[in-house]
């Protein structure tokens, strides 16, 4: 009973590597994502435009919860341009996008090079309008609260300031807070 339980556990430990690295296409997960935006943002303007408790201690779990979603749905976006270009050309397709001899993951390599690509414009963005939201909290903080403000508090003014902003950069794509 023992030896089988160790022996479960062994290849559970050794099957999580090998999935993890199956899986890598290049495109940062959600949780690298967020750490890129932290590092650009900084700290303090990463917790206010993610945070929703008192503490905004919980802001990168938000974070990746928003930008899984966000991922998910360019994915599927991708997904679908990807089959569209695919069926307007397929040897043109297979030529551009194809890596192997025969092409055969082209549409592999489209969907993920387009679903990076999407990353990239999301978190430009919001690092983008975090900058911009921080700019006009400094200089009037009291207007800035009462046009962003949207709870009782006004607290949650700069993630909506980030949200807006970063929405019209980049199109109908989610960011934080747009809930």
């Amino acid at each position: 009973m023992r030896k089988t339980f160790v022996t479960l556990v062994a290849g559970a430990c050794l099957a999580v590597p090998a999935g993890a690295l199956a899986a890598d296409d290049g495109t940062p997960n959600a949780s690298q994502s967020c750490k890129q935006q932290r590092e650009m943002m900084g700290e303090g303007a990463f917790k206010a435009t993610y945070g929703t408790n008192a503490n905004k201690s919980n802001a990168f779990g938000k974070c990746v919860s928003k930008m899984s979603k966000a991922q998910q749905n360019g994915q599927a976006s991708a997904a679908k341009e990807c089959k569209a270009e695919e069926e307007a050309g397929a040897a043109a397709f297979a030529a551009k996008y194809g890596t192997n001899k025969n092409g055969k993951n082209a549409y592999g390599k489209c969907v993920s090079s387009k679903s990076k690509e999407a990353d990239e414009k999301r978190t430009d963005a919001t690092v983008s309008a975090a900058k911009q939201c921080k700019a006009e909290r400094k200089a009037d903080p009291a207007a800035f609260k009462a046009k962003y403000g949207t709870n009782k508090s006004k607290s949650n003014a700069f993630g909506k300031c980030v949200s807006t902003k970063a929405k019209a950069q980049q199109g109908d794509t989610p960011s934080p807070q747009a809930s």
